[in-house]
């Protein structure tokens, strides 16, 4: 029985820790703490709580490791919320699939078989007009100027692809497919630079291709029509995928790269 004692102090201190870490956590998911605002310091903490300094620092680390904070040492320093987002979903998806040795194509056929449901439904809504089409063609707009640039137009069509997915109005869906579209544009961006840069990136013919498609795919919301929506939405994907698909058929979905994360902080 002696042997167990010395063990009994932390015990209690990491139980005490993982109560404190799910209080904060259930404070930022509730919306009490937006992202980017700091949680209290420690000794606020510690008043708050009734614990030990150890505990806390043990819970702040916790939150850390579990991506709800970034907490910086010094004299200066602070844990800063970072409140669960579609970029967040994307990178923890990433890190599943590519745990799993997903390959890029298999990430590419999910997202051609659920996009297209999002544009039927976009079609559908009854606010398309003043909700959805604005923002679309603006961003068409942006991406014609970009046809002479590859990379550049990569970066516009998938902003295209991302805010579509986003006026889904079932949220659970909207969150599932946003997420598939974040990681896909981590994958595709990084194809498009790498074909730049060997000078094999598809002709402005192709890019023009599929220009048209998104216009044609937006035209189609405009007029409600959710059957024409899908369908162009998932010829579009299907044509468009190739050009990744023959160049990273065996490539593992990458999410945990320094570019990967950068890409999703900014999803």
């Amino acid at each position: 029985m002696d042997s167990v004692r010395p063990a009994q102090p932390k015990i209690s201190q990491m139980r005490m820790a993982e109560q404190v870490a799910a209080a904060l956590r259930d404070r930022i998911l509730e919306g009490g703490m937006v992202d980017g605002s700091t949680l209290p310091k420690q000794d606020q903490l510690v008043e708050e709580f009734g614990v030990s300094y150890p505990s806390v620092r043990e819970a702040l680390r916790i939150l850390e490791t579990e991506g709800f904070i970034t907490v910086r040492r010094g004299n200066r320093g602070g844990a800063t919320v970072h409140a669960p987002d579609v970029g967040t979903a994307g990178y923890a998806l990433g890190l599943t699939l590519q745990s799993l040795r997903v390959a890029v194509p298999d990430l590419g056929a999910a997202l051609a078989s659920i996009e297209p449901l999002c544009a039927r439904h976009c079609a559908q809504r009854a606010d398309r007009a003043d909700a959805v089409v604005p923002p679309l063609e603006a961003l068409l707009a942006r991406s014609a100027e970009c046809l002479g640039d590859g990379a550049a137009f990569t970066r516009a069509s998938r902003e295209f692809h991302d805010t579509l997915v986003g006026f889904e109005p079932n949220a659970t869906l909207r969150v599932v497919v946003m997420s598939l579209t974040s990681l896909w544009s981590v994958q595709e961006e990084a194809w498009a630079d790498a074909q730049m840069s060997r000078g094999s990136y598809p002709s402005r013919r192709e890019r023009t291709a599929a220009q048209r498609a998104h216009e044609h795919l937006v035209a189609s919301i405009a007029r409600g029509d959710g059957e024409e929506a899908a369908r162009i939405a998932g010829e579009h994907l299907t044509a468009t995928q190739r050009w990744v698909c023959r160049t990273l058929k065996d490539r593992v979905i990458d999410a945990a790269s320094p570019r990967s994360r950068t890409r999703f902080r900014r999803s």
